[in-house]
């Protein structure tokens, strides 16, 4: 809007119920700091805060490691850029600018070399704020003398602090830095490692205890039963006819023995197909897949989705789902098994789920979908054979009965035919638990094979994966460089829009806050990043405040949603910050010429804090990180004192800086 009161606001509610889509801490050490850590190393890690984007905790560590005596103009430099980045010359307390004027006065202490010349012109740049344009020239020329990597340090951490007439000279190079770094290293195609979370361990389902000690156990008084009352008979129809009896025991045996070693396999794939079929088609009680609960229908949703993008050629996505409903049926009771844990994440057993999906894939290509076990049935002719066996057996035994009851009395007789109920049962009962026990550790060895070759699949295909992912995901100085860029090109479309140069600006600011829906994720120890932002762009001049509002989807830094407003100083009522624990940090403007405007600046993480990560510090690294704390210090200033704040913070107003002789 042209109207120097009028303001435009946004119509989408900031607090939404469209809500995260995922989040993940990547358990890095990049940030750790061994207690008994040397100067030397704390120093290290802070230079790595600074780089990262996370200037308050350098300050911290860098002072620390300077108290401890680790103090040369190396360290030196990167102390004063860590005390001024993301800050603007008002945001210094009077102590720390002591602090710096002290460390001026070093300078002539450390030894000669590049880092003291660098270490000279941060320096003189500080000095320079409140110098006539045309006095710049001289401190431009050393600027641009020293290393690509000393110059575009100071340049991106006293942004804030360089105003006027020098940051006008040095801003076409820093945009063409910036456009040229900001797709670089590859950044398209591989931001979405970044929020990816780190994989969970391979699993797999143990094989289930064995029942065979118990088979075991029944087995001797079972088979001594048959004994008994098998010798009872045979000895009895050898006294009635020893030929006959001799002739009918050895068909017995072979029948038996016949029986025996065609049925047993015939009896385990039969006994293993029923208890797969039940498993598949019978709900479990108990079983977490039944349950429905919000972890398995995560799961199976998981599944669904990625057997229908994982789908051999020949079948359309819908028919390869009815095919393998069992299958994934009994796949999804496995994984809510074996991963049902307290904040465990399904998109950090999304790896397996996609791998077990692929598989299911491959092995139908293969032939071998479906348990080979079922597909390799008992040949007909072994079924044969066992049933012509068992019929032999029966019909023997009702010989030896009738060779029984030739040689003995009506008495003895109903003796004989009890001994042959009872060798029935006693066989029945000694053949069903000989089966089962070795049937048992038939089943045991098979399956703890396949265990071991399950999990030594899902190893692979895990390593694999956290491989590829520990490759393509950015690092953190990566992520800072390329949202520095987004923001560089930010203001600088913002500028040419409203026609300003850096001559008109008293003070700027950017709020980054994360735009949803979103993702989002941090190193531990680090800010949360995100995968799409809300940047929020305030230029001050002396006729009041533009603000610029726009969302970046960070993958490719496609913009959308542009807002702005124009207001004067006058017009800003208060700024109110609201923290609430569960649900984070919010910003509240109020105009007097319009509805109040809440501005979700950061969601609540206190759940997602490692046990040695304190919660307020990491809520000021992320406050820090969105340009909150120096956002919040300008609009509150703004809003208290109106043109009267700006007059006395306007560039060409403010206290010259003077380095100590």
């Amino acid at each position: 809007m042209n109207d120097g009161s009028s303001v435009t606001h946004n119509s989408t509610a900031y607090d939404s119920t469209v809500g995260i889509q995922a989040e993940t801490v990547h358990n890095s050490n990049v940030y750790f700091v061994h207690p008994d850590a040397s100067p030397q190393e704390k120093y290290k890690v802070g230079v790595r805060f600074l780089e990262d984007g996370i200037p308050s905790r350098a300050r911290d560590m860098i002072s620390d490691a300077i108290a401890h005596g680790h103090d040369n103009a190396e360290v030196r430099f990167h102390w004063v850029l860590a005390m001024l980045s993301a800050r603007a010359y008002h945001d210094l307390s009077t102590e720390e600018l002591q602090r710096l004027h002290y460390a001026s006065g070093l300078v002539r202490t450390y030894a000669e070399g590049e880092w003291k010349d660098a270490l000279r012109v941060a320096f003189e740049l500080l000095a320079m704020l409140s110098t006539a344009d045309g006095e710049t020239g001289r401190i431009l020329e050393r600027l641009r003398a020293l290393s690509p990597r000393q110059r575009d340090a100071i340049l991106h951490h006293l942004d804030l602090v360089l105003t006027g007439g020098l940051k006008d000279s040095l801003w076409a190079e820093n945009r063409e830095r910036a456009e040229t770094a900001r797709f670089g290293n590859d950044r398209v195609q591989r931001v979405w490692a970044y929020f990816e979370p780190d994989p969970i361990g391979p699993r797999a389902l143990p094989p289930r205890p064995s029942t065979a000690a118990a088979a075991h156990a029944a087995l001797p008084v079972r088979v001594g039963l048959f004994v008994v009352v098998t010798a009872f008979l045979w000895i009895s129809a050898l006294v009635a006819d020893p030929a006959a009896a001799v002739i009918e025991l050895l068909v017995a045996v072979g029948a038996g023995l016949t029986a025996t070693h065609f049925g047993r396999r015939w009896w385990y794939q039969e006994h293993q197909l029923k208890v797969k079929n039940r498993e598949s088609h019978l709900p479990h009680t108990g079983d977490p897949a039944s349950t429905g609960d919000g972890f398995t229908n995560r799961v199976r949703h998981s599944f669904d989705h990625y057997f229908s993008t994982r789908v051999p050629h020949g079948f359309a996505p819908h028919e390869w789902l009815g095919h393998t409903v069992h299958i994934r049926n009994s796949l999804v009771a496995e994984i809510a098994l074996l991963y049902r844990e307290s904040r465990i994440s399904v998109d950090r057993v999304n790896w397996l789920i996609r791998h077990l999906a692929e598989d299911a894939r491959d092995r139908h290509n293969k032939g071998s979908l479906f348990d080979h076990r079922h597909q390799n049935q008992t040949p007909a002719v072994a079924k044969a054979l066992c049933v012509i066996a068992l019929i032999t057996l029966g019909f023997t035994t009702l010989v030896l009965l009738g060779t029984v009851a030739s040689g003995v009395g009506a008495s003895q007789m109903l003796l004989a035919i009890l001994a042959v109920v009872g060798a029935v049962w006693s066989g029945r009962a000694a053949a069903s638990s000989w089966l089962e026990a070795r049937g048992e550790e038939h089943r045991l060895a098979e399956e703890t094979q396949e265990y071991q070759e399950r999990l030594t699949a899902r190893q692979v295909a895990y390593q694999n994966w956290k491989s590829f992912l520990d490759t393509t995901r950015p690092s953190e100085l990566e992520m800072e460089t390329w949202l520095t860029c987004d923001k560089t090109l930010f203001v600088d479309e913002a500028l040419r829009h409203y026609q300003l140069t850096w001559r008109d600006l008293i003070t700027h600011t950017i709020l980054m806050t994360p735009a949803r829906p979103y993702k989002r994720g941090r190193v531990k120890g680090g800010p949360w990043r995100y995968s799409r932002y809300s940047f929020r762009l305030f230029l001050v001049t002396q006729d009041g405040v533009r603000e610029i509002s726009t969302e970046f989807d960070f993958t490719d830094a496609k913009r959308g949603n542009e807002q702005r407003s124009n207001y004067r100083f006058d017009a800003l009522s208060s700024v109110q910050v609201t923290e609430r624990t569960h649900i984070g940090y919010d910003l509240e403007l109020v105009l007097t010429n319009g509805p109040a405007r809440n501005i979700r600046v950061k969601d609540a993480d206190t759940h997602q804090l490692a046990p040695d990560e304190n919660a307020q510090e990491i809520a000021e690294i992320n406050l820090n990180a969105a340009g909150f704390i120096h956002t919040f210090r300008l609009l509150e200033g703004i809003a208290a004192d109106g043109k009267g704040w700006i007059e006395r913070n306007n560039p060409n107003n403010l206290p010259s800086f003077r380095a100590a002789d």
